[in-house]
């Protein structure tokens, strides 16, 4: 139990510190003034003042704050600033900036914890073996059997299980011809998809081409070098950035049903959860959490990052700022729909532990 509360406090904690940090660092290289760096909320329970700026730990630790100087435009500046470092008086492109450096760095943070995953654990890839061949469907009428190893479709090499399905999804049906290795013996097989409903990962009910067949499970494990590792964790972002993407997107159609929905208690069973099964485990779901807050927080929703973004964007097009009361206004809304939001993932969460 203590681990599992110690890693709910590292992990949230630390995504929300590296995301306030993205701040800090871009308006520091752009000469902004910074008047507080905070690792928690709440009171002050200790720290240091380096320059300018308090550097401090306060008593509630997950999360943490950046005070940038200047944040409006009638704010009174803390002593020690100039008009110079005043946040507001510097031109929405710079603003714009710094505002987007919170998520871009929980990009990156994702992006280093994939990299140093793929590099020390090498990655793990299906190889194309039938495992299971459905009765009555495509693969059994053209006599493939459990055990076969797929290496062509249509001439293509087929490396891995992912290979297989990406060939017969792009075919739409038409005539294939696999090469099959079965035992030592390599052979031609003529096979037609047949075009079959199939839930996808949303829940959606497509019509697909199926061979009818699914993987044994054996595996090819790869070691990586820095760059490959890197370059695999770069594809690892994209991936799952496209998917929890889609998965907002499915949410507002209403494919996904909101009761899907998950809040802070959730993410700390998951957390909880990985705890248990080692490092690795809890690494990976650090990086997931930390796209889906990058993610999140470029929605453009007032008082989110994106909202902020939107607002210096409309600035920029038409010359001038949002009027105070506009703001004010849309703040306002964003704070509402986010306090409803957070609640009704917080009900979902509590009624997922009476099912």
């Amino acid at each position: 139990m203590v681990t599992s509360i110690l890693a709910v406090v590292v992990v949230l904690g630390g995504l929300i510190f590296f995301h306030e940090l993205g701040h800090f660092v871009v308006a520091r290289v752009m000469g902004m003034g910074v008047s507080v760096f905070s690792l928690g909320f709440g009171t002050r329970l200790f720290g240091f003042t380096r320059g300018k700026t308090d550097y401090r730990v306060c008593a509630f630790p997950l999360g943490g704050y950046v005070q940038l100087v200047g944040e409006s435009v009638d704010a009174e500046l803390p002593e020690g600033f100039g008009p110079e470092e005043s946040f507001s008086r510097r031109p929405p492109w710079q603003r714009m900036l710094v505002v987007l450096a919170g998520p871009v760095f929980n990009f990156i943070l994702a992006w280093f914890i994939f990299w140093g995953l793929a590099y020390s654990q090498g990655v793990q890839e299906l190889l194309p073996v039938i495992g299971q061949v459905t009765n009555s469907s495509a693969a059994e009428e053209a006599g493939i059997v459990p055990g076969d190893h797929i290496i062509e479709i249509d001439g293509v090499q087929i490396a891995i299980w992912d290979d297989l399905v990406e060939r017969i999804e792009a075919n739409e049906g038409g005539p294939m011809v696999l090469t099959v290795q079965r035992d030592k013996a390599l052979f031609s097989v003529h096979v037609t998809p047949k075009l079959q409903e199939k839930r996808n990962l949303f829940g959606e009910v497509k019509t697909m081409p199926m061979l009818g067949i699914a993987p044994k499970g054996e595996l090819l494990s790869r070691e990586l070098g820095l760059i490959d590792a890197a370059v695999q964790g770069a594809r690892q972002i994209w991936e799952v950035s496209g998917l929890m993407v889609m998965g907002i997107v499915k949410l507002i159609e209403r494919v996904i049903p909101v009761s899907d929905m998950g809040g802070v208690i959730l993410i700390t069973e998951m957390i909880h959860k990985e705890a248990q099964n080692g490092m690795v485990n809890l690494l990976a779901l650090t990086a997931l959490i930390s796209i889906n807050l990058g993610i999140l927080n470029l929605l453009p929703i007032p008082v989110l990052d994106g909202g902020h973004i939107l607002f210096f964007f409309l600035e920029t097009i038409t010359g001038k700022p949002l009027s105070p009361q506009v703001q004010h206004v849309a703040l306002k809304i964003g704070m509402t729909l986010l306090l409803m939001l957070m609640v009704l993932a917080t009900f979902n969460d509590i009624l997922r532990h009476f099912k």
